[in-house]
């Protein structure tokens, strides 16, 4: 087969594993800076320049958009779907996780376990939203931050409201939910693939740090799911429209809860922590899905 990856470090650990794994199989894969592709709009006509040349034909798309350029990505990833070339993850489902509010109520939709969760716009109704997630303690985050960034722990009322102030004072958006507090700054990354569970780790935060992303300097071990967590991670990729992601969940008093679905996840962590060989599986589920004209929404949406 041949593969492109959007992708704009080659170097990542993620995208190094990926091309090895490929050119392992036998397949050829090709890294392309997103940045450096521009789509050519034309009547019946959806072309992909790379470097000021057309894209030629590929079997395949691996979209590894940095969610910095996520609308921009989302545009060149669009256009190879319209052209007929089949993406492990669609621009639409992308576009779906990206969001965390639009994350949120789809999951809460099909009836699977989430934090309560509380979206306003107007600064004065903090107090109203704080107390909607049983709150103080409450989590405040961007709705479009990624590892962490831009999630603060607010103990008091005084806090939590100075905070939704502040962000909304920068005209950013924001979510505010509950603080699980019998999680203990641990969560569970379990990764699907085709709609199965193929590795999972406990993240643990550094001392004195309630995020347990490692990018915060956490900590990732292996761990045994339960059969619920698992059927948790699965029903959330489905109904995501993900063929491979990373679902992050707390262990709540009343089960596992999904904090986010994460379309574009790394894979040291997790290939550290297990010793699996998640790129590998990747490349394999690729190999026996792709076709032809074969995505779903063929940039639509």
């Amino acid at each position: 087969m041949k593969i492109a990856m959007l992708a704009r470090n080659p170097n990542l650990y993620s995208h190094r594993r990926l091309k090895e794994a490929a050119e392992a199989r036998g397949h050829e894969l090709d890294i392309l800076n997103t940045l450096r592709c521009t789509v050519h709009i034309a009547s019946h006509r959806p072309q992909v320049f790379y470097n000021g040349k057309p894209i030629a034909a590929y079997d395949a798309v691996i979209p590894r958009i940095g969610a910095s350029i996520t609308n921009y990505g989302l545009a060149i990833l669009r256009q190879f779907e319209m052209r007929g070339i089949w993406s492990l993850n669609e621009s639409v489902a992308i576009g779906r996780s990206r969001d965390k509010l639009r994350s949120l109520q789809i999951l809460a939709k099909h009836g699977l376990g989430l934090p309560l969760t509380a979206y306003a716009n107007d600064p004065k109704q903090a107090e109203e939203i704080i107390r909607a997630v049983k709150g103080p303690p409450v989590v405040i985050k961007l709705i479009e931050g990624t590892q962490g960034i831009g999630v603060v722990l607010a103990e008091t009322m005084s806090s939590a409201k100075s905070v939704i102030e502040a962000f909304r004072g920068a005209n950013v958006n924001i979510l505010v939910q509950e603080f699980i507090k019998e999680a203990g700054g641990t969560d569970i990354r379990a990764l699907v693939v085709g709609g199965k569970v193929v590795a999972a780790m406990k993240r643990t935060g550094a001392p004195d740090e309630f995020r347990s992303n490692l990018h915060r300097g956490g900590s990732a071990e292996v761990i045994k799911i339960t059969p619920e967590e698992r059927s948790t991670a699965v029903r959330a990729a489905k109904r995501m429209g993900l063929n491979v992601c990373g679902v992050d969940m707390l262990r709540s008093n009343h089960g596992p809860v999904i904090m986010e679905v994460n379309s574009s996840p790394g894979l040291e962590g997790i290939e550290t922590a297990t010793g699996k060989d998640v790129a590998g599986l990747i490349i394999d589920f690729i190999a026996a899905n792709a076709k032809d004209g074969a995505t779903k929404t063929k940039g639509r949406g």
